[in-house]
């Protein structure tokens, strides 16, 4: 039971061009590799911690994945499908983020000039009363990063068809 609070030696493979960027990092910071190593993952974690809570899934993970996912699909060769059944497995339908989103962050992580066609060819579908925040973004010369994440945030935090927003009460007129 004592094994949770002992630490753990972990074997790692990295390129001799990894080891070189790793120990010139350490000597500059006066540190051990060990310490830049243990930073990095402790740093990732925190990066992804919403991923390691079992009940979050679908549009509660789109801050992470615009935080993190171009890098998790670009480092860890995720594809749509597998980057799909880590974000919608198990989450309800109106809670799923749409396969075609899920692609255009790939298509982020790996090839971007493609990813702000996709974008701009996605925001241009919508309905004229809705606001087309990915062309509005790009028009005002705001990176891509941006414009994704406007994107994802107006259809998946911010979209009130989604989410019941709570209206303020009405005052009854009485002084």
């Amino acid at each position: 039971m004592a094994l949770e609070g002992r630490k753990q030696a972990v074997s790692i493979r990295l390129s001799a061009a990894d080891v070189r960027n790793l120990r010139r990092l350490s000597r500059r910071l006066g540190v051990r590799n060990s310490d830049v190593i243990r930073y990095a993952i402790k740093t990732t974690l925190s990066r992804l911690g919403a991923l390691c809570e079992g009940d979050l899934r679908g549009r509660d993970l789109v801050p992470v994945l615009l935080d993190s996912g171009a890098d998790l699909v670009r480092y860890l060769d995720l594809d749509v499908g597998s980057l799909e059944a880590i974000v919608n497995e198990g989450a309800s339908p109106e809670l799923q983020v749409d396969r075609a989103d899920l692609h255009l962050l790939a298509l982020d992580g790996t090839q971007q000039p493609y990813a702000r066609l996709r974008l701009v060819r996605m925001g241009g579908t919508r309905t004229a009363e809705e606001s087309p925040p990915a062309i509005e973004a790009m028009a005002d010369g705001v990176p891509q990063g941006q414009s994704l994440r406007r994107y994802f945030f107006d259809k998946y935090v911010f979209d009130s068809r989604r989410t019941e927003v709570p209206q303020p009460r009405q005052s009854g007129g009485q002084s």
